[in-house]
């Protein structure tokens, strides 16, 4: 999450090499793609038209079109694009992780 934040948190200059930005961008990808995954685990013991479920699902097939289809381009606007994706991701699982009900004591 410190990555996220601090690319987040850049200007608009490109201080760095565009392989550098690629490399960056490709970390995020990588991180987002945990996320969903966990974000997955999370959906399968809600009630299949549990509210948060279904908008958990939403955001999923959302963020499935967007990291396959976001290229990296080398640019600072790139690299925040996946920082925001990886955010989102982490602002889904919190809601999910809140909405699990809760175990019961053997």
């Amino acid at each position: 999450m410190r990555l996220v934040q601090a690319v987040i948190a850049w200007g608009g200059h490109a201080t760095l090499p565009p392989r550098d930005y690629d490399q960056i961008a490709l970390q995020l990808t990588g991180h987002a793609w945990a996320v969903v995954a966990e974000v997955r685990r999370c959906c399968t013991p809600l009630p299949p038209h549990a509210e948060p479920r279904v908008l958990a699902e939403v955001v999923l097939e959302e963020t499935d079109r967007r990291l396959a289809a976001q290229p990296r381009l080398g640019t600072v606007r790139c690299a925040q694009m996946h920082a925001r994706q990886v955010r989102a991701r982490y602002e889904r699982l919190s809601r999910l992780q809140a909405a699990q009900p809760a175990a019961t004591p053997p």
